[in-house]
């Protein structure tokens, strides 16, 4: 079953830190993507207000983070992030469900 974790993060809201902000998190993805079992990292930045950002990190199972973790960019990523940050990151764990056959 696939892993999937997905975080919502809202950028303070000057230029700036949007802007770095979102440069990060597609250096994270191209990075993040070629990780052992990382299905997909995909990052996205919402079309009605630009401080809002939402990554979607897909796993071939929940176990795969490990090699998420043990990237050394990810001891870079939070130092970096979280001071362009408006507020806490919201992190969500799901199982994707399996495709019904009908």
């Amino acid at each position: 079953m696939v892993y999937t974790i997905v975080v919502h993060m809202r950028a303070k809201p000057d230029q700036e830190s949007i802007s770095k902000l979102a440069a990060k998190l597609q250096e994270a993805s191209a990075v993040y993507s070629k990780d052992k079992e990382t299905l997909s990292w995909f990052v996205m930045q919402s079309v009605h207000d630009p401080q809002d950002f939402t990554i979607v990190e897909r796993y071939l199972n929940e176990g795969s983070q490990t090699y998420h973790l043990n990237n050394p960019y990810w001891k870079t990523f939070d130092p970096y992030v979280i001071p362009l940050l408006e507020k806490d990151m919201d992190l969500r764990r799901f199982e994707e469900l399996e495709e019904v056959k009908v």
